[in-house]
């Protein structure tokens, strides 16, 4: 499955919470494949567009990495959409269960034609980030029919502050847009004791799309049970 995480220039953090979340799927047993296609990540390797497979570097036994910078873009069709390039991408992962997109939310909005997923929003203590995830907000529902999201907000020993711009975001996106944040996780982004109970619901709910009744599920893919403690 995937799962589009909304990159955005406006906070320092993301690294960081791209990390968390991804920590948050392994630790429920998935294997990622993290897509980094954002601006501000590395560019591809000169086989990307030759073959695809062989950019995709293994990090660990359940964590992969494949620089895409720019690449949806060099993939789009005659209609503005490199939802086949995407497709490209889950086939050359056929291993993995959780594709990580990291992407601008114009890119996602023409790879994510027709997908049924709830984008994770990246945010900070900055105001600009605030306005910069709304906007994103307002692009993926205008261009790709989206309307339920998820949040993430980074914050260094402030947690009241980010919980407010969880609320803030929450209340102006159903007030102007009709969406709606469905999770929401405040992340201390130095701290590694804080409370990830947030972020397991927020992977837990991005995972749970796919879970299957326990006699159904398939080996490879049987640690997701985990996830039903959550809830």
């Amino acid at each position: 499955m995937v799962v589009p995480v909304v990159a955005s220039a406006e906070i320092d953090c993301s690294g960081a919470l791209l990390e968390r979340i991804n920590s948050a799927f392994t630790a429920l047993g998935a294997r990622t494949l993290v897509v980094d296609a954002a601006d501000s990540s590395p560019a591809p390797a000169e086989l990307a567009d030759v073959h695809l497979p062989s950019c995709i570097e293994q990090l660990s036994g359940q964590v992969a990495y494949f620089a895409a910078r720019g690449l949806p873009r060099r993939h789009v069709n005659t209609r503005g959409s490199s939802a086949n390039w995407l497709a490209e991408v889950e086939a050359a992962a056929p291993g993995v269960d959780v594709i990580v997109l990291h992407a601008e939310a114009r890119d996602l909005a023409r790879m994510l034609v027709g997908r049924e997923v709830h984008p994770v929003l990246l945010a900070s203590l900055q105001p600009d980030s605030l306005t910069a995830a709304y906007a994103a907000m307002k692009l993926l529902a205008q261009r790709a029919g989206l309307m339920s999201f998820d949040v993430m907000v980074g914050h260094v020993g402030r947690p009241k502050r980010a919980q407010r711009i969880v609320e803030r975001l929450a209340s102006c996106s159903d007030a102007f847009l009709g969406a709606l944040l469905r999770q929401t996780a405040v992340v201390d982004t130095v701290d590694t004791h804080f409370d990830t109970s947030e972020l397991e619901m927020l992977a837990a709910a991005q995972l749970m799309p796919v879970a299957l009744p326990a006699h159904e599920l398939p080996a490879h893919r049987a640690p997701q049970q985990r996830m039903a403690s959550l809830y």
